[in-house]
């Protein structure tokens, strides 16, 4: 059996989904740290041959709290609401397919959902169910792991709680991990590289990596499956 384990990242880059769609398993981590260089609550869309950040804003509150207990800022539903005009304004007149996708990307924009990774976490099962990937995602949270656990200790202790023998990691994190540690406990350790997609972003070069709206606004959702 194959697992994967990864941070809660909203609308992540396609690459995400296509590692959630390889393993039996995912395990989405809701009980670690928010850090604000991460990508949990932002990403980037096209914006006239180039990158757009645009970020969820959340409360203000001690830095060191896990995702799973941070909340989305009161006037959180008024920036939704602005980066859907930004969506409409960058991609309606000319994607091919905004029409046919827009509502699944605004559906994952206004639930009405204050948690921070209940938000996040809705946005990953939604997007998992349109793309028609089965896999099963489990919440870090639910496992029986000792929380003093860091970095490859944890996902070692997570496969044996899962009673998996493969654990698939991002080609990025190659060398963050050692295969023989992973061997002696009786795992494989495996990397993929996420598979490179290149579409057209209207009559610019291509930019790569965006958010999967990007991927949405211009292919059919059968040929992003």
């Amino acid at each position: 059996m194959k697992i994967a384990i990864m941070q809660p990242y909203f609308c992540a880059y396609i690459g995400y989904y296509q590692l959630i769609n390889f393993v039996d398993k995912f395990v989405i981590c809701d009980n670690m740290q928010y850090t604000k260089k991460g990508w949990f609550n932002r990403n980037r869309i096209l914006d006239n041959g180039t990158d757009r950040m645009f970020t969820i804003p959340i409360k203000k509150d001690n830095n060191r709290l896990n995702v799973n207990l941070r909340y989305l800022a009161d006037n959180s539903i008024r920036e939704r609401m602005r980066i859907l005009k930004q969506i409409q304004a960058l991609y309606k007149k000319k994607a091919p397919f905004f029409s046919q996708n827009y509502p699944l990307v605004r559906r994952l924009f206004i639930q009405e959902i204050n948690n921070l990774f209940d938000f996040i976490h809705f946005s990953v099962i939604e997007l998992c169910f349109n793309l028609d990937i089965k896999t099963q995602i489990i919440l870090s949270s639910s496992l029986d792991i000792d929380p003093e656990l860091k970095s490859q200790d944890r996902i070692i202790e997570t496969c044996k709680c899962l009673n998996t023998d493969i654990y698939v990691n991002p080609i990025g994190g190659k060398t963050l991990y050692d295969k023989e540690t992973f061997k002696r406990e009786g795992i494989e350790l495996k990397f993929i590289k996420s598979k490179e997609i290149e579409y057209a972003q209207f009559n610019h070069a291509f930019v790569p990596w965006l958010s999967i709206i990007d991927i949405l606004m211009f292919n059919e959702i059968e040929q992003v499956k």
